[in-house]
């Protein structure tokens, strides 16, 4: 098993845990719990492979995925009272899940031999798109569109990447140093607040 897989089974896992967390949140039923957090886990993984043409997309082609879904929604369940705070937990692993994730959907690119800047754009996809489907179906506005540096982190990380496999540096040491990377940016701009700008159209009535 390489580096790469065990990144691989790490994201599926704390995607996974931050889904049954959110469905949760929402006093969702079993099977909702668990298709919320299979949706998470899988969700920006599959629109990379359909839009590359890796079909079938890869949890179809190694069920170990749908296994980890499985244990990590099972242990979600189990251990919920000892997460006292589940706004941080759900945080904590949504941010990890973002980080490995937004690695694997560059790492792809680059191997599909996809230009640079398509790469970058796959791994925000990969990182950010089964956090989008999991709030779309728990009501609520998905992260990556609201004030909140989600997506920006994501891109952030996929350019580290790319800089630093240019370089020639380990690839183990670049998927650390990038993961790394995504996940301080996340915890910096919550914890001090820092947001993208909005904005908004004046209501204008006519006379």
């Amino acid at each position: 098993m390489t580096f790469f897989d065990i990144l691989d089974i790490l994201g599926t896992i704390a995607f996974a845990i931050s889904g049954a967390l959110s469905a949760m949140n929402r006093r969702l039923d079993l099977f909702g719990v668990f298709i919320i957090a299979f949706v998470t886990a899988i969700g920006g993984g599959t629109i990379r492979d359909i839009l590359i043409g890796n079909t079938p997309v890869s949890w179809m082609q190694n069920t170990l995925n749908i296994y980890l879904i499985g244990g990590a929604t099972a242990l979600s369940i189990t251990f919920r009272n000892k997460l006292n705070y589940l706004k941080t937990s759900l945080f904590l692993f949504d941010t990890i899940g973002l980080g490995i994730f937004t690695i694997i959907g560059v790492e792809t690119g680059i191997h599909s031999g996809l230009e640079p800047i398509v790469s970058v754009a796959l791994g925000a996809m990969t990182g950010c798109f089964g956090g989008v489907i999991r709030d779309i179906l728990c009501n609520e506005i998905p992260v990556i569109f609201r004030k909140e540096i989600y997506a920006t982190a994501s891109i952030a990380g996929g350019v580290c990447f790319m800089i630093m496999h240019s370089l020639d540096i380990h690839q183990n040491i670049t998927y650390t140093v990038t993961t790394l990377c995504i996940i301080l940016i996340r915890l910096l701009v919550v914890k001090y607040q820092v947001t993208l700008p909005m904005f908004s159209v004046k209501n204008q009535t006519t006379k």
